[in-house]
């Protein structure tokens, strides 16, 4: 097969609509806008949202509670179950985990462990943040933490 042998499915690729091209065409004179109005001129129709006039329902419906997305801290968050797919007596940071494949990307606060799982490997785990029951699971398992 050759580059010019190529066409797309038959019935996939659909003709452009050729407005304006006389009366005979089914879309001549006025090329399928209609008589008058707004969506007739050139330049015409209405923004995105516009509903005629009427109060628009993004304006209708009230806004509720505090969004703190501006200043959010995010972390890259993992449980004590993902450290159980690692080696035993190794040194846990964003790095190993990254590379992994634990987490897909190392946000700007950094790594924060969970407790949900169970550990049984003895493990050295830098991150951010631990919460007390991940820290007591590590713990008791042999590990050590170190928050940075």
């Amino acid at each position: 097969m050759n580059i010019h042998e190529l066409s797309p499915a038959p019935n996939s690729a659909k003709k452009a609509k050729r407005v304006g091209r006389g009366i005979g065409s089914g879309l001549g004179k006025t090329s399928g806008r209609g008589q008058k109005g707004q969506n007739s001129r050139s330049g015409g129709g209405v923004r995105l949202g516009f509903e005629g006039g009427q109060m628009p329902l993004i304006r209708r419906l009230p806004r509720r509670g505090f969004n703190n997305a501006n200043f959010k801290k995010q972390y890259s968050i993992i449980n004590v179950s993902d450290l159980e797919k690692l080696d035993d007596g190794s040194v846990v940071d964003a790095k190993l985990l990254l590379d992994k494949n634990i987490i897909s990307k190392v946000e700007d606060y950094g790594v924060k462990v969970l407790g949900n799982g169970e550990l049984t490997k003895k493990l050295t785990v830098k991150a951010a943040k631990f919460t007390k029951s991940a820290q007591e699971k590590i713990e008791k398992a042999g590990g050590s933490i170190e928050v940075l």
